[in-house]
């Protein structure tokens, strides 16, 4: 089918040639044979995909591959046709240069609908993919080397999907994920639990899917670790009285996992926590925070706060505290927090964290920035915790053997990214999973 679309599409970008050149044939019949491969052209570019995949995301980005293959393919075939056409073809010069321009608008025209169906469909394509092709799509052979790594990029995307979706639909009655108490995700500072941009990525759905009752943490993006644990404390005990669970998990990133723990020994709500499990929380603190904190000007630093403050006090939040939040996860300041909130013996803890291999890793400037920093302060970091920082409890360290590694974001699929060597979906699939195994 592929072959016989090329064909299709190879011989409606050169009408003119071919009509400039079998001048014998009738005008009834040029006019039949065009009008039929225009509407082949038209159906190859507009009609849906014969495929398995059930969602329209699915179906648009399998089209936009296969439209991307066609165009790389008419694009080698193209420069061939039109270098024997204008070296052969005794037209004049005007003549040519019409008879070259119809391919070419042709051509560019189903380049473009093969790069917005995919884009369409995709999710892990980035602004610059596109901007190399549309900066390098005439050049030759350089728009054939932008094509077939846009092509790699998005069938691996593809696949990649196809075979998550096709496990999860194996898998959807036997609930993996249903645990006997329910799972409540605690974000880290900076964020709130927003519903048109979650914070978790794509993690909540999956849960869900596979069995879980999930929650959100919903306590405000910054401010000091006992303020947030009051509000965490409210949201268990909301939970706890709409499902009727005597407890429940808590899966918490970053500094969610300081307000948690405190929530968990001084407020009471280790009678309400089956288990906490801890992600990138820098649990000993942050050196850098420490080190910015001697370093960048008190001005500076409460005109940033009141900026902050202003902008998330606009977005939702009722009380928020930029330095509040900053200060709580000072190196220092967690010394005597540790101190006023030990472990209890009715919680099961356990923590994760992940780290970056490079700067590259980043994605994210501030990221890079911040990862050298707290490699020159720590070692071995995920862009903003230091590894012996997140340690607490049964302790898990999550590497990849790709030079990109895994960072603070990454871990909460902040940017809806697949990456390399770590399925975030399948990693808190498991995370569940083991919790239902083990009675939780």
């Amino acid at each position: 089918m592929r072959y016989f679309e090329l064909l299709v599409l190879l011989i409606f970008y050169n009408l003119v040639p071919v009509w400039t050149t079998c001048t014998s044939v009738p005008v009834a019949l040029r006019v039949v044979f065009t009008i039929v491969l225009s509407v082949g052209y038209l159906v190859i570019l507009f009609r849906g995909e014969r495929t398995p995949a059930k969602t329209f995301r699915m179906r648009s980005l399998r089209r936009g591959l296969s439209l991307t293959w066609l165009t790389g393919a008419s694009i080698l075939c193209e420069w061939l046709i039109i270098a024997l056409y204008l070296v052969l073809s005794p037209r004049g010069a005007v003549a040519k240069s019409f008879a070259v321009a119809m391919p070419v608008l042709a051509l560019l025209f189903t380049f473009t609908v093969a790069i917005i169906r995919t884009a369409i469909g995709s999710k892990q394509m980035k602004l610059l993919d596109y901007l190399l092709l549309y900066l390098f799509w005439w050049v030759f052979p350089l728009n054939l080397l932008v094509l077939v790594h846009f092509f790699k990029k998005a069938r691996r995307e593809y696949w990649f999907e196809a075979d998550k979706a096709e496990l999860d639909n194996l898998r959807a009655e036997n609930e993996i994920c249903k645990t006997k108490y329910p799972i409540i995700l605690v974000h880290g500072i900076f964020f709130r639990d927003w519903q048109l941009f979650n914070y978790w990525g794509r993690v909540p759905a999956v849960l869900r899917r596979n069995g879980a009752v999930v929650y959100y943490g919903k306590q405000q993006s910054a401010r000091s670790i006992h303020d947030s644990a009051v509000e965490l404390s409210a949201t268990i005990k909301q939970v706890i009285e709409e499902t009727g669970a005597e407890k429940v998990n808590i899966i918490a990133h970053s500094k969610g996992g300081l307000d948690s723990r405190y929530a968990i020994s001084c407020l009471g709500m280790d009678k309400y926590v089956a288990t906490l499990t801890t992600l990138n929380t820098p649990h000993k603190g942050c050196d850098m925070v420490d080190f910015l904190l001697g370093k960048v000007p008190a001005k500076f630093a409460n005109w940033l706060a009141r900026r902050y403050n202003r902008i998330f006090g606009r977005l939702g939040d009722s009380a928020p505290d930029f330095m509040a939040g900053v200060q709580a996860l000072s190196a220092k300041n967690m010394v005597g927090l540790n101190e006023e909130m030990p472990d209890s013996p009715d919680v099961s803890y356990r923590s994760c964290m992940t780290v970056m291999k490079c700067v590259l890793s980043a994605g994210l400037f501030p990221l890079a920035l911040s990862y050298l920093l707290i490699k020159k302060l720590n070692g071995r970091n995920d862009g903003l915790v230091w590894e012996e920082s997140a340690k607490h409890g049964r302790y898990r360290l999550i590497e990849t053997k790709h030079i990109r590694g895994i960072t603070h974001g990454d871990v909460i699929d902040l940017m809806r990214e697949n990456v390399e060597d770590y399925d975030v979906r399948e990693f808190y699939t498991g995370l569940v999973a083991e919790l239902k195994a083990e009675g939780y």
